[in-house]
């Protein structure tokens, strides 16, 4: 069935399904992501090796790297059941941005709109920093229990506002941080490959695959210290 016969996939004008309003081109591009996602372990495991090689090789290293990051903001002790979380935030963050800068979507012609990077949508990146922020009083009172929220009146009970208000710039900075990069970088090139189509972009997507992949690096390591820090003071 071709795309423009279906009313979901008016872009700029979203439609209702079972009355959500959703935007089409990013659940396209999120499928796509998710399926790479699930679709790398499942090859790269088919036939496991004591000595890893290949494919397999790789993902014990991302593996080993996403475990030692977690670690690292949220101590031995705690760090193992945010394994999975952590990972697959910063794969799918990492993967995101990854396939705005390198597969061709634009040459998919869509009645409205066209297909881009799943967090060159604001909806995406407050999902992921909203995510973050419920993972993150789970954490809190999973560990601490209703003494998670004596932290809003340290050191003082002066600073109540001020703590409440801490907790929902987390998310507004996560998600504004992440959105704000990919758009600006794929901003950047488009409009560099209007103006000189050939050669001059090129440098410029590859400083973008580069800032990519720090905001994955960034967006991962603030989750998991911001769920490390709900975990502190238990005693």
């Amino acid at each position: 069935m071709q795309i423009e016969q279906l009313q979901i996939f008016e872009i700029d004008n979203p439609h209702e399904v079972s009355s959500v309003e959703v935007h089409a081109q990013v659940l396209i591009t999120s499928w796509v992501v998710i399926a790479l996602l699930i679709a790398l372990p499942i090859v790269a495991t088919r036939n496991l090796q004591t000595i890893p090689t290949g494919l397999q090789n790789f993902i014990e290293y991302v593996l080993e790297f996403i475990r030692d990051l977690t670690r690292t903001q949220m101590g031995e002790e705690e760090y193992r059941p945010w394994v999975p979380f952590i990972g697959t935030m910063s794969l799918s963050i990492f993967v995101s941005n990854w396939s705005g800068a390198l597969l061709p979507w634009r040459v998919i012609q869509l009645p409205h709109g066209e297909l881009a990077a799943p967090t060159n949508d604001i909806n995406t990146t407050v999902a992921l920093a909203l995510l973050t922020s419920v993972a993150y009083f789970y954490a809190g009172l999973h560990k601490r229990g209703f003494s998670y929220f004596g932290k809003y009146i340290q050191p003082t009970p002066v600073l109540l506002p001020i703590n409440i208000l801490e907790d929902f710039t987390k998310p507004l900075s996560l998600s504004f941080r992440l959105f704000g990069n990919i758009l600006a970088d794929e901003l950047v090139v488009a409009v560099l490959v209007s103006l000189v189509p050939l050669i001059v972009p090129v440098p410029m997507m590859l400083l973008g695959l580069f800032t990519s992949a720090i905001q994955a690096l960034i967006s991962a390591t603030l989750a998991a210290a911001y769920i490390g820090e709900s975990m502190e003071g238990h005693h």
